[in-house]
């Protein structure tokens, strides 16, 4: 599975060395699950901990916390990105919970620069610290951001993050704007009945500031997502809302892939983009390049999948370096070709572990 396409270009799109002896080489390495997929992409949760308790993320009897001596520790996740890295993984996304909740995170994601191999390196946050982490993310080598913003709404925003103040993430979003990261990315996770009525809202936005606003269906993970139940929209609704109000043009993206499974469009005379990412209505397993780290050191190929690829626990062992890449190499073996999430709510399967655990 693990290929030196510039050493071996005639390699097959898939198939699996006999050994991982000597797993780690300074050409570029590529890794190809049965599906022919690359994987290259590791979103890393660095904690389970929130400083919001969004409604469709968490129950509203909360959650317990995973135990600190649980959660992996900053050199434990450095060493797992390194030999990742080694493996063909070429892009890394910091992700929590909350992750600037976190102390250290700055000079951890600093640390990640040293890993030769890592091409990009991009950070998830709710905003509420970002005003006064941005400069110390940015000199870290943070340039690309998503911020999570569901509402315009100052009462619907503190409604469903429980009393979170939308006045410091706006601060937050103007701050790595002036900060210079680009591209900002804004998440709206679509909810029919309470936020469908601000989708022109967030639209507007892009015609005269540079961010990309994307649209994020509905997914059903854990006891939170079964509350919500009735609530799916699907994009394909809120593309033909926006486009009443004015044409979407399709945009071909930047050419790093730094869009990910979004369709991104722009507004005629636009200064931002309008994105759809619709893992509901318009699966895009086909291309998944992703692996999950969980904070508690569990390896996920698949975000709706509950199956999961223990790394914690061999490395309090002791385990070497190529062990921890066979591992990697076990749960992309096992990584399915699709999900079984649907538009028909009667037969959606849904992931019983909650987001805020798995890591957004």
């Amino acid at each position: 599975m693990f290929f030196d396409r510039e050493s071996n270009p005639q390699a097959p799109p898939c198939g699996r060395v006999a050994s991982l002896s000597g797993w780690k080489r300074s050409a570029t390495l590529y890794m190809f699950d049965k599906y022919e997929r690359n994987i290259n992409y590791l979103r890393v949760s660095i904690t389970d901990r929130c400083n919001l308790r969004c409604t469709y993320c968490m129950p509203k009897e909360g959650l317990s916390r995973i135990g600190h001596d649980d959660i992996l520790r900053y050199e434990e996740i450095h060493r797992i990105i390194r030999v990742a890295a080694g493996l063909g993984i070429t892009k890394v996304r910091i992700t929590g919970g909350e992750p600037l909740v976190r102390r250290g995170v700055a000079e951890f994601i600093a640390s990640l620069r040293t890993i030769p191999e890592l091409e990009d390196i991009s950070l998830t946050t709710n905003g509420i610290l970002l005003e006064g982490c941005a400069e110390n993310l940015f000199n870290a080598g943070i340039r690309r951001i998503n911020i999570s913003l569901d509402s315009l709404d100052a009462e619907k925003y503190a409604r469903i993050t429980r009393g979170g103040d939308i006045r410091a993430v706006l601060r937050g979003i103007r701050k790595v704007r002036e900060t210079g990261f680009s591209p900002i990315k804004i998440n709206i996770v679509a909810i029919k009945g309470f936020n469908d009525d601000e989708v022109l809202n967030f639209a507007r936005l892009t015609l005269d500031h540079p961010y990309q606003i994307r649209f994020i269906e509905l997914m059903p993970l854990g006891h939170a997502g079964i509350e919500y139940n009735g609530s799916y929209l699907s994009n394909a609704v809120i593309r033909e809302r926006i486009e009443a109000f004015g044409a979407l043009e399709r945009v071909n993206g930047h050419g790093n892939g730094s869009d990910g499974p979004a369709r991104i469009y722009r507004l005629t005379d636009g200064a931002g983009e309008i994105g759809f990412i619709s893992p509901v209505s318009r699966h895009f397993c086909s291309s998944c390049n992703r692996l999950r780290l969980t904070a508690d050191g569990q390896l996920r190929a698949c975000l709706l999948s509950d199956d999961e690829t223990d790394l914690k626990g061999p490395l309090r062992a002791g385990c070497a370096d190529e062990e921890i890449a066979e591992l990697i190499w076990m749960a992309i073996s096992r990584k399915p070709e699709q999900h079984e999430i649907t538009c028909n709510e009667s037969h959606i399967k849904k992931c019983m572990k909650e987001m805020r655990k798995i890591g957004g």
